[in-house]
């Protein structure tokens, strides 16, 4: 059975976790900032926008499987970054903050639960889910950005190689986090970029990818700009307050699925680092 071998193929299944013990850490420039001008963060909205999300995915043919939650694991409700999926099943990452390490072990057991085997473990230095992606179904561009690290890569290469994928390392300033608030996939061939973020080499290989580039500011990396969610055949997951983003999407014939989200972006994260895909088609 083939899992996730690309970044479009139409979604089919998820695994998320509802947003019940959030609360503002500080280890990421967006939640710092909240912090110092004394930002608070309301649970209730939380929910209620996590809520209006998996409505959007249920609505549109994903099925959301939600892992248990603990009250410990504050940030829990960014499943994407305990690690990725392959066509062989699962790679587990190494997370860089120990306010998340206890998120491992519970993502790790559901996914025994699901049946889906473990096809790579970073066992040296750090590796979260943020910073994967498939270019195509063989090449993975990995960030090392603020969370995944050169050990890390080099880790997961090791074991990636054997089963025939080629990885491409994406260093960015650490400031954008993980590589998905600096470069998102939206659909086959259309990303959203920040270029001031992504090194020339990236960007040129887009470019002779024919990759449509939609653009956003470096300072629209903070505001969750790139942070968007292909499910397929056209569609792309937003929120409502990416204007711009969702308006050049459209004009490209997308169809753009915008929820309201505003309390869980003070936390460093939008709709691509709520989602961990399981099943996507090939």
């Amino acid at each position: 059975m083939g899992y996730v071998s690309n970044s479009t193929g139409v979604l089919k299944k998820v695994m998320m976790a509802r947003p019940e013990n959030v609360r503002l850490q500080p280890i990421n420039v967006i939640s710092d900032r909240w912090i110092a001008r004394g930002g608070k963060i309301d649970a209730a909205a939380c929910l209620r926008e996590h809520a209006e999300l998996v409505e959007t995915y249920e609505e549109n043919g994903v099925e959301v499987h939600f892992a248990p939650t603990r009250k410990d694991l504050t940030n829990q409700v960014f499943a994407r970054d305990f690690g990725a999926c392959v066509a062989e099943g699962y790679v587990l990452g190494r997370f860089r903050e120990p306010i998340r390490f206890g998120e491992t072990g519970v993502y790790e057991a559901e996914l025994k639960k699901l049946g889906v085997p473990c096809a790579a473990k970073c066992r040296d230095g750090v590796f979260e889910g943020g910073d994967f992606w498939f270019l195509d179904n063989k090449t993975l561009a990995v960030g090392t950005v603020a969370r995944t690290d050169a050990k890390g890569f080099a880790s997961l290469e090791k074991q990636l190689k054997p089963l025939g994928y080629r990885m491409i390392r994406v260093p960015c300033p650490k400031d954008n986090l993980h590589l998905d608030m600096c470069f998102n996939i939206a659909a086959e061939r259309v990303a959203v970029v920040c270029r001031d973020a992504l090194p020339d080499f990236f960007l040129k290989m887009l470019k002779e990818r024919k990759f449509e580039l939609i653009d956003v500011a470096q300072e629209e990396v903070f505001q969750h700009h790139c942070n968007i969610q292909c499910i397929g055949a056209g569609r792309v997951v937003s929120f409502r307050s990416n204007r711009e983003v969702n308006a050049k999407l459209r004009a490209l014939g997308l169809t753009v699925l915008d929820v309201e989200l505003h309390e869980i972006l003070k936390m460093g994260g939008g709709p691509h680092c709520m989602t961990f895909p399981l099943l996507r088609d090939p």
